[in-house]
């Protein structure tokens, strides 16, 4: 065992709790109104509670037990066979499987953003369950865990297709099936409180440094650089998504900024791992132009709602980020060169060609199997709350609470 790289990966894990809890939920919840602000925080509570059980009952095995190229092995079922002195490297397993299930947390709860302020509490868990079972555990698995994409040498050091396309993809689809909001598009629902969302945006920004810098599993110079590089795409996302707001509509906002920090971290997490910092620079610019763009077309060209942007932000941005990997990761490209997965023209096209294998199988599985949990989920407690328990809002109805007592 090493002590530096198990204390790094202990401190990366409270890092990436700490982006659900409270991180994504304060996001969240300054986003929707007022009326439903509880219901966003109870379910990334909710969730964080039900996927930590569920990745120790089932979902650790099935990710990262020995197995075939698509599904992990049972052997580590409950955790069976985890003890003080087992290692995963030169980590406690202990350690990893706790850190990977930070991540088997934050995953779903990002999908919430799809469906916030209409879908039932009890069709979330259950649908949130069997999907982590069902789509995340396995994909992990394809990825991390010794499967078909990982072997076949995909690159994505801390999630772009494990996290980020699987959570957007799920949402795009909840959100197709699920329908609108009542009142979408013609009735403005903007953010009901602004400085929750930006500090919630803060504690993201943090805590992705154990997201990404902990993907190495070590504290070494792979992990410095990932959070190096992770910071500067945040930062020109962020600055990129604000000027062109700024271009568009005369105005930059806080929501603008924050999104597009959202969107250049999504955008450098597969790559994180394998890039340096002016490619860095280059794919934060990307996620921050590309992402912006796609809330335009989702919202308004074809009138989805997804309610919190969760696919043109992190599904746009995860999928660019896995593409790009492959031309960044080359060390031909002078000062843009990054850490030698790619060599030369040749290498770089085959790279890409694997890269959009990755994004393709990822998008394509997730979307058939998120389709059919729904499905499921409908027929066994119904997926949506009625019209006059969405009008009074989900606090008051689902949860008998209220958010603010003004």
């Amino acid at each position: 065992m090493d002590a530096a790289n198990t204390s790094w990966i202990m401190t990366s894990t409270a890092l990436v709790l700490f982006m659900t809890l409270p991180g994504l939920a304060l996001f969240y919840g300054g986003l929707v109104r007022s009326k439903n602000v509880l219901s966003v925080l109870m379910q990334c509570f909710a969730l964080t509670c039900l996927m930590s059980i569920l990745w120790f009952v089932a979902g650790y095995s099935i990710a990262f037990s020995e197995g075939n190229d698509w599904f992990g092995g049972l052997s580590n079922l409950f955790m069976a066979g985890i003890q003080e002195d087992t290692l995963s490297g030169d980590i406690p397993e202990s350690v990893f499987a706790m850190f990977q299930m930070t991540f088997a947390v934050i995953t779903p709860a990002l999908i919430v953003g799809g469906f916030a302020e209409r879908m039932k509490f009890s069709a979330i868990l259950l649908f949130s369950a069997l999907w982590l079972l069902v789509v995340y555990a396995p994909v992990t698995h394809w990825v991390w865990g010794g499967g078909w994409l990982g072997n076949m040498g995909l690159l994505d050091f801390a999630g772009g297709t494990v996290v980020h396309i699987t959570a957007a993809v799920a949402a795009l689809v909840a959100a197709i099936v699920i329908g609108p909001r009542k009142g979408f598009p013609d009735k403005p629902m903007p953010p009901h409180n602004m400085t929750m969302t930006v500090m919630g945006a803060g504690m993201l920004w943090v805590g992705w440094f154990g997201f990404n810098g902990g993907s190495a599993l070590a504290a070494n110079g792979d992990a410095g650089m990932a959070i190096l590089v992770t910071h500067l795409s945040a930062s020109v996302g962020a600055f990129t998504w604000m000027v062109c707001e700024w271009i568009r509509f005369g105005k930059p906002s806080a929501l603008g900024i924050v999104t597009g920090m959202v969107a250049g971290l999504g955008t450098i997490t597969p790559a994180s791992g394998f890039v340096g910092p002016a490619g860095a620079i280059i794919i934060g610019l990307c996620g921050g132009f590309i992402c912006f763009n796609a809330t335009i077309i989702v919202k308004q060209k074809l009138k989805i709602d997804d309610s919190l942007d969760v696919f043109p932000v992190h599904g746009i941005g995860g999928i660019t980020g896995t593409l790009l990997a492959a031309v960044f990761s080359s060390t031909e490209l002078g000062i843009f060169s990054g850490q030698g997965h790619a060599e030369g023209i040749n290498g770089i096209s085959e790279q890409f060609m694997v890269q959009l294998i990755g994004v393709a199988a990822t998008f394509a599985f997730t979307a058939v199997a998120s389709y059919l949990i729904l499905k499921l989920v409908g027929m066994i407690t119904g997926l949506r709350v009625s019209e006059e328990e969405e009008s009074r809002g989900l606090d008051q109805t689902e949860h008998g609470e209220t958010g603010y007592v003004l």
